[in-house]
This record gives C-alpha cells, sequence and structure tokens, in this order.
C-alpha cells in the first residue's frame, strides 16, 4: 500500500472512530431518559381476578421505582393468550410490558400462541405463585374430592367443572387430576378466573377448579375447598388435603411473571429488572400475595428464563400424555 493510500485510510478510521465516539453519549442519553413518559402494563386477564390483584400490586411498586406511571390494561381471552400475544407484538423499546403467563409454554407448542417463548420474549423477573385448588358449594353434594371420584366414575361425564380456559393451568390441572383417578369431567371454560367463579355461585357447574378467588366464599361458608393443588396444604385452610396426599399425584404452580417483546434494548431491560425486583420484594406486594395465599417467588430475569425452559420440556410431556391437542379442536 501507498504511503499516500495509507494515510486516506487511516484518516477515514479516525473519522469512522470519532463518529461512533460521538454517537454514545447520545445514545447514553437517550438510555438515561428511560422511562420519561407512562408505561402500558397489558394483564391478560380480567379485572377482579387473582392474577389481576397481584399484577396491579406490582406495577403500582414498579411505577414508585420508575417514576412514571404504569397504565394498567386488562385484555382477557384464549386463556390468557390474546394479551400476551398483544404485549409481544408491542415496540420493543420498553413502554409496553406485560404479565407472562406460565402457560406460554403449552400454548406456543399447540399453536394458540403464534410466539416462540424461547426466542420471542425478553424475561424481566418471575414475580409469585399461584395457589390452586378445587371447590364445590357448601350446599351442593360433594362433601370430600373421594365424592367426587366417586360419582364421577358412577357417571363419567356428568360432573361439570369451571375454569378460567381451554388449555389453561387449571384446565390441564384438573384433566392431570382426571386421569391420575381414572376418571372424567365435563369441563366448561370460561374467559377468566372471575367469571369461572361466578358460574359456580351461581349453579351453572358443580365444580370449580382455580387459583383462589374461591378463599372469601370458603371463608364465608359458600363454597367448600375439596383439594389444593401445592406441595402442602394451606395454613389458612388445614382442611383441605393436597391432590398428592389424596393418591393422585399431581402438584401445579404457576408463576406469574413480567416480560416484554424481543428486542429490548440491554439498558432498559437493566432498568425494569430492576425496578420490578425492588417492586417483588416489597411490603405492598407481599401484603397482596398474602390476601389470596399466593407465594412471593421472585426470580431475576436469566434464573426466570431457565423455569420458563424447564416448564416447555415438562409441558412436551403433558400435551401428550393428556392429548391436548386433540382437546383443543
Amino acid at each position: 500500500m501507498s504511503h499516500d493510500a495509507f494515510s486516506r485510510r487511516r484518516r477515514q478510521l479516525v473519522l469512522a472512530g470519532t463518529s461512533a465516539l460521538a454517537a454514545l453519549p447520545l445514545r447514553a442519553l437517550a438510555q438515561s431518559g428511560y422511562p420519561n413518559r407512562p408505561l402500558t402494563f397489558i394483564c391478560p386477564w380480567p379485572a377482579g381476578g387473582t392474577a389481576d390483584s397481584t399484577m396491579r400490586a406490582l406495577t403500582g411498586e414498579a411505577a414508585k421505582v420508575l417514576g412514571q406511571t404504569i397504565v394498567f390494561e386488562n385484555r382477557a381471552g384464549a386463556s390468557g393468550m390474546l394479551g400476551t400475544a398483544a404485549m409481544l407484538a408491542a415496540k420493543p423499546d420498553g413502554y409496553t410490558i406485560g404479565q407472562v403467563p406460565f402457560s406460554v409454554t403449552r400454548f406456543s407448542q399447540l399453536g394458540t400462541l403464534k410466539y416462540d417463548p424461547l426466542k420471542d420474549i425478553t424475561y424481566i423477573a418471575r414475580a409469585n405463585g399461584q395457589t390452586f385448588g378445587i371447590a364445590s358449594r357448601a350446599d351442593g353434594p360433594y362433601k370430600s374430592l373421594k365424592d367426587v371420584v366417586a360419582a364421577a366414575k358412577a357417571s363419567p361425564g356428568r360432573i361439570t367443572y369451571s375454569s378460567s380456559g381451554v388449555g389453561g393451568q387449571t384446565h390441564v390441572g384438573m384433566e392431570e387430576f382426571a386421569m391420575k383417578a381414572g376418571i372424567a369431567f365435563n369441563h366448561i371454560p370460561y374467559k377468566g378466573g372471575s367469571e369461572a367463579l361466578q358460574a359456580l355461585l351461581g349453579g351453572h357447574v358443580d365444580l370449580l377448579a382455580d387459583s383462589s378467588s374461591w378463599a372469601p366464599l370458603v371463608e364465608s361458608g359458600k363454597f367448600r375447598l375439596l383439594a389444593v393443588w401445592g406441595e402442602q396444604r394451606l395454613a389458612r385452610f388445614p382442611d383441605a388435603p393436597t391432590l398428592r396426599e389424596s393418591g393422585f399425584d399431581v402438584v401445579v404452580n404457576a408463576p406469574n411473571g413480567v416480560g416484554a417483546p424481543r428486542g429490548l434494548d440491554p439498558a432498559i431491560h437493566a432498568t425494569l429488572r430492576a425496578a420490578f425486583r425492588q417492586a417483588a420484594l416489597s411490603e405492598a406486594f407481599k401484603a397482596a400475595c398474602d390476601r389470596i395465599d399466593s407465594p412471593v417467588l421472585y426470580l431475576d430475569a436469566d434464573d426466570y428464563r431457565k423455569t420458563i425452559e424447564a416448564g416447555y420440556r415438562n409441558e412436551t410431556r403433558l400435551i401428550e400424555a393428556l392429548k391436548l391437542r386433540e382437546k383443543m379442536t
């Protein structure tokens, strides 16, 4: 290379480097100004349910940390996937985030969610778990889980139960229980836990499979809690056995988390992770979770993603075992 060509090349490199360095402060300034307007948080469940109540508490605390309003938007439907899809279709600028139902690991494989949870979601934080259970009306014929199993064996498909939607965690949990018990139910799906609860309250179904929306009605004497689905009994309802205690090896836990669309700027991601960490570990959020017997299960983004990956593999097994593809058609 000639001396002149070398000099020209050197000047080009210096100019390019100078331009890149000049751009850095602008980029940093843009990032440091985040957030400079309200955020939107999409909750994929109707107002009034357990996920709605805890996510409102969580976003309220995160908004304090961020110094911006978080507008809470309920977009229910398709067992939580309607709102999830809307969140994932948004611009990845940090201004649209939302709850990530654990069932994304299932619905993505069933085709209901046209996104890949292993590639298309920026995970921010896992927040809390859910307490699931089976409830009946207190004035109904079923006094125990044993009564339900006996009646279902005598009349397969006659006993109805409501849930928050086809393929959702409560539907799958009930079907897994039914498979282990050798019985069949008649599933009546609704758009969310609140509607499913009203169906039992109104006498339109025999049983309710839901997270702890049933708790106040159990305490008031209108509902009877037949079983819970966790690893152990609830201190609040010590007389209700677990499914495992009752002889059916089924444990269901579907943690709630927060995510954003794929492609989020790393600096914005870090800001959101820090805000939701503080929110998830706040006393206000814990109090909201305690009201519905929901354990705080905070995990930062990396560990949260690992639980999603493990859940995805487990759902592959469940989809085949429960023949969920056939039940979705």
